[in-house]
């Protein structure tokens, strides 16, 4: 199966993908776009013209990175959700409130002032304790396996511990196993190279061409 991948380079939901697929060892080509200007053909396979979407065979487009990540996981191997549908539905919902998160995440990254900056940081702050209180034991979200939470979540955390090295937004010790699972996740070359070399170097860029308070608190050497 031909697997044909369409990015650009710092996206998170992207990233949930690109784990997912070197986690399994599957073979995928990546084609980057610029968003902010995307080709035609791009418009009409991807309806919300967002990133990522997942050209199977060559002839069918899948969109949204759960759905994609549910199809790989379904695909390949090893299985990345609980074989309990219960358990299956708890850890979509998880998913789901995971994306919420990378939305909350940018809309800190790039507010205008420090009113908007402070805002976005109280709900940041409910949301990590949120999943504080989810974690078990770890090193993962459901114990001694990566899944598809961990996929969703990683680039997620991978964006929270730059931003923290740059400007601090809490303390590890306040979520202690946010904080274990955050070393669990980046200690993976899974992880890690999920995204480009100069990953740090690029989120600062994007930043500073936002504009902002966001870029004035982050990019800071």
């Amino acid at each position: 199966m031909q697997l044909r991948l369409i990015s650009f380079e710092i996206c998170p939901f992207v990233q949930r993908s690109i784990i997912t697929l070197r986690h399994k060892g599957a073979e995928f080509s990546l084609e980057l776009i610029d968003l902010e200007n995307p080709p035609a053909w791009f418009l009409k396979v991807s309806p919300l013209g967002k990133v990522p979407a997942l050209e199977v065979d060559g002839k069918t487009w899948l969109f949204e990175s759960a759905v994609i990540n549910e199809f790989l996981d379904e695909i390949t191997e090893p299985c990345l959700m609980p074989a309990d549908a219960l358990e299956r539905a708890r850890h979509r919902a998880w998913i789901a409130f995971g994306s919420e998160c990378i939305f909350s995440q940018y809309d800190l990254m790039t507010a205008k002032t420090q009113e908007d900056f402070e805002r976005h940081l109280a709900v940041i702050t409910r949301q990590l304790q949120q999943l504080e209180d989810q974690l078990g034991d770890g090193p993962y979200f459901a114990g001694s396996t990566l899944s598809l939470v961990d996929a969703a979540i990683a680039p997620l955390l991978m964006r929270y511990q730059l931003m923290n090295e740059w400007h601090l937004l809490y303390e590890a010790d306040e979520y202690p196993k946010l904080a274990a699972w955050t070393q669990s996740l980046l200690a993976r070359d899974d992880v890690t190279k999920s995204v480009p070399d100069d990953f740090p170097a690029q989120l600062r860029a994007y930043l500073i061409k936002q504009g902002g308070y966001g870029p004035d608190t982050f990019t800071q050497p």
